[in-house]
């Protein structure tokens, strides 16, 4: 187990994944109001910019109308704005702010996750059931800060926000490619695609 002064972590000896144990997470009331303050507009280019890291490469890959789901898509769901400018359609899932549980039994082309992946309690189980929405040859669009190294670990900022409790590596995303015999572009420091065969 890994330790700071404010957590503890695990790391999986299989994927490599680092988790904070059930003890450390935020109750619901306190995950929402760290929310509550993030600032993400869909019109505040800076985010759009910060978005399209997913947005372009993920637009190159998609058919023409594909229909998608934006899971996680917080408050403010400018990436769904941007894949719809493009002529997709994107319906919004968010836990908090646009809860929509009926559009995890449906399926879809594509599903992006931006920025939610690390805050998960349980990660395998939300990629297991979104992995299941994707049609064959769906797009898996996932952002997230990885994990590089355990020295680099212990100094890294992206641990320090309270809501973020699993921080995946880049073998971890190619243990879930081997997991489900996908395909995995590796396409920034903090973004990767899976598509399902």
């Amino acid at each position: 187990m890994l330790s700071d002064r404010k957590r503890g972590y695990w790391q999986c000896e299989q994927c490599l994944m680092v988790h904070v144990p059930a003890q450390w997470h935020l109750t619901a009331a306190q995950e929402k109001a760290e929310y509550d303050r993030h600032e993400n507009h869909p019109d505040d280019a800076g985010y759009r910019r910060f978005l399209s890291r997913l947005a372009e490469p993920l637009l190159q890959r998609l058919p023409p109308a594909s229909c998608g789901l934006d899971f996680g898509c917080g408050p403010g769901p400018a990436l769904a704005l941007m894949l719809r400018e493009h002529g997709h359609q994107v319906t919004l899932h968010d836990l908090y702010y646009h809860p929509n549980p009926a559009a995890l039994e449906q399926q879809w082309d594509f599903i992006t996750a931006t920025e939610v992946v690390e805050h998960l309690a349980a990660p395998l189980a939300v990629l297991e059931q979104l992995w299941r929405c994707l049609k064959t040859d769906g797009w898996l669009g996932l952002m997230t800060k990885r994990v590089t190294s355990p020295e680099a670990f212990s100094t890294w900022h992206y641990k320090s926000d309270p809501t973020h409790i699993s921080f995946f590596s880049e073998h971890s995303f190619h243990w879930l490619a081997q997991h489900w015999q996908a395909e995995l572009e590796i396409v920034g420091a903090d973004v990767v695609l899976l598509r399902k065969r």
